[in-house]
């Protein structure tokens, strides 16, 4: 959730800060169902979307949101058509709210702002560390991380297990920042890679695809049962408006048909997923779309 929705991004406990600042602004255009009716037949799929938010969704059309789209579109017989704005404050308010676009592709269970379908993945906040370190953990309750430098995403979930387990020597990153300038988890990911930290706390989807694409090999481990005060595991569904129960139906009937071809898709993609058990789920990618 980082105004990067802050709620599938990097996702956060709760609707926090900035988000609950700009909530009043935004109701009133998301529940419109006074004036608004809801569009019946579609011409175009109209989705909201970050044009430099890798591996979510780009300009180039190559994050597996906009390969996400790209599905929906073709069960629908209609082309995509992209409102792009930077995922920061005013995101929601700028692009769905205001009726600019129909879809946002990913957003965290629970989001105030919008409405979401049912989830299509679960996924969980991961540590990334490099391959070559004399040590491999697999929990952040490993006395080997004591005095090690930890990179983590401020006000995300990760950081309020830093000082639960008594880890101190941390390196933050922003948490509401313009894509268009900077990708903190992103740079987490390259800082571990090339000695700056030695771990990163990131949020499983951007761990998994940048820890692929660095210059030396780095481990990215999923935290599945580490106790502690921090919800780590989020379920990610797509949002629209309050007004369009036909969409939502429609939405939840193709994740439902799709959901293995979504599994497959977010895998190629590194995405670590969790059944509802909050197990890793094994998915073969061979057949991926």
């Amino acid at each position: 959730m980082a105004n990067e929705l802050p709620s599938k991004k990097w996702p956060a406990v709760g609707v926090g800060g900035v988000w609950l600042a700009g909530f009043l602004l935004v109701v009133a255009g998301l529940a419109g169902g006074a004036v608004a009716q809801e569009v019946s037949t579609r011409t175009e799929l109209r989705v909201c979307a970050d044009p430099n938010l890798p591996p979510y969704s780009t300009e180039a059309l190559d994050g597996f949101e906009n390969r996400l789209a790209e599905m929906i579109a073709d069960e629908l017989g209609i082309p995509v058509v992209y409102t792009w704005w930077p995922q920061t404050i005013g995101f929601v308010r700028n692009t769905l709210a205001a009726r600019r676009c129909d879809l946002v592709m990913g957003t965290a269970s629970g989001e105030e702002l919008m409405q979401n379908t049912n989830a299509y993945y679960r996924s969980t906040y991961a540590m990334v560390y490099r391959a070559d370190q004399d040590v491999q953990p697999e929990t952040l309750a490993d006395p080997y991380w004591l005095g090690k430098r930890i990179g983590v995403v401020a006000q995300t979930p990760p950081a309020n297990l830093l000082s639960f387990y008594g880890l101190s020597n941390i390196e933050p990153y922003q948490l509401n920042i313009d894509t268009r300038a900077d990708q903190p988890a992103r740079r987490a990911v390259e800082d571990v890679a090339s000695g700056a930290t030695d771990m990163a706390l990131i949020w499983g989807p951007i761990a998994g695809y940048f820890a692929k694409r660095q210059d030396v090999p780095l481990v990215v481990v999923p935290l599945l049962s580490d106790p502690g005060p921090a919800r780590l595991q989020y379920r990610i569904t797509m949002g629209i408006r309050g007004d369009e129960p036909d969409w939502r139906h429609w939405l939840n009937g193709f994740i439902r048909d799709h959901q293995d071809e979504i599994n497959r898709l977010l895998a190629s993609y590194e995405v670590p997923l969790l059944d509802r058990a909050g197990n890793l789920i094994v998915v073969d990618t061979a057949a991926a779309p």
